[in-house]
């Protein structure tokens, strides 16, 4: 991981991205719940991996049952620094290492996250066993599009990932880890979440069209979607 843009106080990703996602937080945690009650999962722990500014996991602690012990984990002081502020009872953050930590949950969550470590495989190896189900968010960087339109290196400066996936080699990465795949389905924050700017608006009818008539096809050549995996 290139961690100095994220462990620096006052980081550059701090300053790329200064709401650290939040706005984003509210569907991300609808997702997570999706696939959770889908799969008729019902933890008593839940611990976040790369929460950031921890809104994910607060969402998650005001939609699910009220004896659910929350925990957040981040390498950067500036997540955590946010992320403090949405402590509570069963609901605490923690400026940790996840890999240097030996508590074991019920269920982890990464939400987009090992796309950002250098060393992926090693890093999803290392988490395998520290709970008995675990939720990855893997954003399908990897499309016609983006490839002609050199977005790879764009999100390389913005958001750090240093990993591109479609949803093939995505799942293969988890299972060449060691996880079961349980269940996944593709998200469409592209289609969902309030867009950015004009060149992303007029790629929503052709996305959602193609979208509707082979989901694979749509992710392959347009991309904006990721893949929600549930697995244990």
């Amino acid at each position: 991981m290139i961690e100095a843009i994220y462990t620096e106080e006052n980081g550059e990703y701090l300053q790329n991205n200064p709401t650290w996602h939040v706005e984003d937080s509210p569907w991300k945690a609808k997702q997570i719940l999706k696939i959770i009650n889908a799969n008729h999962i019902s933890p008593k722990s839940i611990a976040e991996v790369g929460c950031g500014a921890g809104e994910i996991v607060n969402q998650l602690y005001l939609s699910m049952p009220g004896d659910i012990h929350f925990t957040g984990y981040d390498i950067s002081s500036d997540a955590i620094n946010l992320a403090k502020n949405r402590e509570k009872d069963r609901l605490i953050f923690k400026h940790e290492n996840f890999l240097e930590t030996t508590t074991q949950y019920d269920l982890l969550i990464m939400m987009d996250v090992f796309e950002h470590v250098n060393d992926y495989l090693g890093f999803l190896k290392l988490c395998k066993n520290r709970a008995k189900h675990t939720i990855f968010h893997i954003p399908l960087d990897l499309s016609v599009s983006a490839i002609l339109r050199n977005k790879l290196i764009d999100g390389r400066k913005s958001v750090g990932h240093l990993h591109y996936f479609m949803k093939e080699t995505a799942l293969a990465t988890l299972v060449d880890s060691g996880y079961d795949v349980i269940d996944f389905f593709y998200t469409t924050g592209s289609l969902d979440l309030p867009l950015k700017n004009f060149r992303s608006k007029l790629a929503v009818l052709p996305r959602k069209i193609l979208y509707a008539i082979n989901k694979d096809m749509a992710a392959k050549l347009v991309g904006g979607f990721s893949l929600l995996v549930l697995t244990k």
